[in-house]
């Protein structure tokens, strides 16, 4: 298999447009929100009863797990979060269904945003706090959200499409 076909499949277009798209839109609102908005400056914002704008930077993975201090565990992040998009850009090219496409953009391009985070300010700027009748959720980001979105269709599609391609029982 020639690299070319290896890195760029029937439907690699549609993941890239919608992986750079996710990427811009989370570097323009963490820009507007950092920058000309200054949530850092503005404390804790209600937005709705259960939705606060919050500044919360994120030195670990999700749910700040493995909170990394030093540029070496920074970079040890950085590392891995490269390394996964290129898996998931590799299994993009392979992928024949346009819903598989657009979910391995969402996560690729999400993942992408917040190590630009991890690499420049060594962590990932979190914005949004969910919270309700006690119960807090973490705080995240759009990248987040687009990441969630396209493992939920990933799932999906592996759990309920899957029966149309499984092979019929004789």
């Amino acid at each position: 298999m020639s690299p070319r076909r290896y890195l760029w499949g029937p439907l690699s277009g549609l993941g890239a447009v919608i992986a750079i798209m996710v990427f811009a839109i989370d570097r323009v609102h963490k820009w507007a929100m950092l920058g000309p908005y200054d949530i850092a400056g503005h404390g804790r914002v209600e937005v709705a009863p259960f939705l606060d704008l919050v500044m919360v930077w994120n030195r670990g993975v999700s749910y700040g797990l493995f909170q990394q201090d030093s540029d070496t565990g920074r970079f040890v992040l950085v590392a891995v979060n490269a390394a996964a998009a290129l898996a998931l850009w590799v299994w993009l090219a392979r992928v024949d269904r346009r819903l598989t496409a657009v979910s391995i953009g969402l996560v690729i391009g999400g993942a992408v945003g917040n190590a630009v985070d991890r690499a420049f300010y060594g962590a990932v700027a979190d914005f949004f706090h969910f919270h309700a009748f006690g119960w807090s959720w973490y705080v995240f980001n759009l990248a987040d959200v687009a990441i969630v979105a396209g493992v939920a269709g990933l799932l999906y599609e592996s759990l309920v499409d899957s029966h149309k391609r499984a092979p019929k029982p004789d």
